[in-house]
């Protein structure tokens, strides 16, 4: 049985977003960046609801992204050998190969894709139905060592999941990951 993997970027405070949606407080960093391509190599599947799908598309509909180095360029090879799943009710199509589009998220059959392998699921509110399905097996929150004060918080609100530390690391640009397996 393969396990399902709330990976989230998170601000100090808990967001994954500023108050006006924008990312662009994530320092990044070589380091970081290579830890994100080697976590997408260790799954086959992605999860994902439409706006994280895509922010994330352009690593296969825009070239410029991966020739910018090798590091960009391994990133976006692991990015495209994975399967994706998106959850939305107003995207018509999806644009990248390997990618079905649901409508509706089913529990069930989420259950059914863990038969085959790991998975991981990205964007909060996707999160927080896998949470709420008692779905999720671990949590890896990269924290980014800023204060947002406010946006879009990165774990669900009125879902209770307790978690134990089974491993964490500090990036020298002083982004920390903490991962938990869930009890």
């Amino acid at each position: 049985m393969g396990r399902l993997t709330y990976v989230t970027n998170v601000s100090l405070d808990g967001y994954i977003e500023d108050d006006e949606g924008g990312i662009n407080w994530f320092p990044l960093g070589d380091e970081v960046f290579a830890f994100h391509t080697s976590l997408l190599r260790s799954v086959g599947t992605l999860l994902y609801g439409r706006r994280l799908y895509e922010t994330m598309a352009v690593w296969e509909t825009d070239a410029s992204l991966a020739a910018r180095s090798d590091l960009t360029a391994d990133f976006a090879g692991a990015w495209q050998a994975a399967s994706k799943v998106v959850y939305s009710t107003s995207l018509d199509a999806v644009s990248t190969a390997d990618t079905r589009l649901e409508r509706r998220f089913d529990p069930a059959e989420v259950r059914a894709l863990k038969t085959s392998g790991d998975l991981t699921v990205g964007g909060a509110e996707l999160a927080a139905r896998a949470f709420e399905a008692g779905l999720v097996d671990e949590c890896r929150l990269i924290i980014v060592p800023v204060v947002l004060g406010g946006g879009k918080p990165g774990l669900p609100a009125g879902v209770r999941v307790d978690l134990d530390l089974i491993d964490e690391h500090r990036f020298g640009n002083g982004v920390v990951q903490l991962h938990y397996r869930v009890r």
